[in-house]
């Protein structure tokens, strides 16, 4: 899986009166939770901007005043107006324990019910799996040869090695719809 190094500053400060200073200065307040120990820092917006804005996943390196750390975004909560980043949470990687992380999916193959005139809907973009950091893959295959007209894949019929699927099995991945013109052939 891919990386992003991002540096960051510590602060002391908890609360609202603190994050708000934080943000006032033009900086994301951020917190790392994990392995019993919790960091408060801050970050430059224009160092997370391509961490937030894309629809991979990244292990991120953070650089916390010189030491490093290795985590997984978890969550963003954006301005309800303004909709720009007001804090994040990241989640500690331990070499050699599992680390839950969401992967996007990428259709591969070309389906027998799209050439007959159906339409592929996708209707999960991404899976959340999880494995040890060195088995994470940049994005999840999924092969649609076979699809016909009406038919669907499921998480449940997906099988990676070293993987473990945490999407629930009965969640539709994309299926083959029929359309009106398709309809109108058949007939």
């Amino acid at each position: 899986m891919k990386t992003i190094s991002v540096k960051a500053v510590k602060r002391a400060d908890f609360g609202k009166k603190a994050a708000k200073a934080v943000r006032r200065e033009g900086m994301i307040p951020c917190v790392l939770c994990g392995n019993g120990e919790t960091v408060a820092f801050s970050v430059d917006p224009r160092e997370i901007k391509p961490l937030i804005y894309t629809p991979n996943s990244y292990i991120v390196e953070l650089d916390i005043d010189g030491r490093k750390e290795q985590a997984v975004m978890r969550d963003v909560q954006f301005h309800p107006v303004k909709d720009y980043p007001m804090h994040v949470d990241f989640f500690r990687v331990l070499p050699g324990k599992p680390v839950a992380i969401d992967v996007p999916v990428k259709i591969v193959g070309n389906s027998e019910g799209v050439k007959l005139g159906g339409k592929l809907t996708v209707q999960k973009r991404k899976l959340r799996i999880s494995g040890l950091v060195e088995n994470l893959p940049d994005f999840l295959e999924v092969d649609i040869t076979n699809l016909g007209i009406g038919k669907s894949i499921f998480v449940g019929d997906l099988k990676y090695d070293n993987l473990t699927l945490l999407t629930p099995a009965t969640t539709s991945v994309c299926a083959v719809i029929m359309t009106r013109a398709a309809r109108g052939a058949a007939a």
